[in-house]
């Protein structure tokens, strides 16, 4: 399987963009995604394929990009869809399954058919379950950087609380991923991107 490159990546968001400001938010959270993930990586934790998780961190939010409307506002009642529209995305773009998989699952610890039957959430019942090494690094990397307005660094204590309302087992979940990987050290990013870290 070919993995394409940082360059193709971002001309990929660029093309897709609605907006220079979309793009913007979007790159430049999936950059400090990726880059999170590599400290991860260096300190250890599953052996996984660097350059698919380079990728996937890129591309994860893609289907960002179609919530936007005419006026330049995401549509926030449908974000919970970013992930598979990311998905029909990059399928459009004759990309395999397997980065395609980095969007439709990597939201939140994971949805189950029972988080979406029982939120009635609007998404086709499925699971959409981070599964492989490389896709839980790249979920896992995701919960450390948010794009809200102003976008801002999401320490692990912050995200343990955050999930909680999630139920018992996303906190298993995120609690799992900490043991696993650690902790990023995210002040040296929060410094260099003026990023809040909360």
């Amino acid at each position: 399987m070919r993995i394409p490159g940082d360059e193709e990546i971002r001309a990929l968001h660029e093309r897709l963009a609605p907006s220079r400001e979309a793009f913007e938010l979007v790159w430049t959270h999936c950059a400090i995604v990726c880059r999170i993930a590599e400290r991860l990586m260096d300190g250890g934790g599953p052996d996984v394929d660097k350059d698919l998780v380079r990728a996937g961190c890129l591309l994860h939010d893609v289907g960002v990009y179609r919530l936007y409307d005419v006026t330049g506002e995401v549509d926030h009642k449908q974000y919970i869809r970013h992930g598979v529209l990311g998905h029909e995305v990059l399928e459009a773009e004759g990309l395999p399954e397997v980065l395609c998989r980095f969007c439709s699952h990597h939201t939140g610890m994971g949805l189950t058919r029972d988080d979406v039957e029982r939120q009635n959430l609007p998404l086709p019942p499925g699971d959409y379950l981070a599964e492989t090494a490389e896709e839980r690094l790249v979920m896992y990397a995701d919960k450390f950087h948010s794009k809200t307005d102003p976008p801002a660094f999401v320490d692990a204590s912050s995200y343990a609380v955050h999930v909680r309302r999630f139920g018992g087992d996303k906190v298993a979940a995120f609690k799992e991923m900490r043991d696993l990987y650690g902790e990023p050290d995210l002040r040296p990013l929060a410094a260099e991107y003026g990023h809040a870290l909360v």
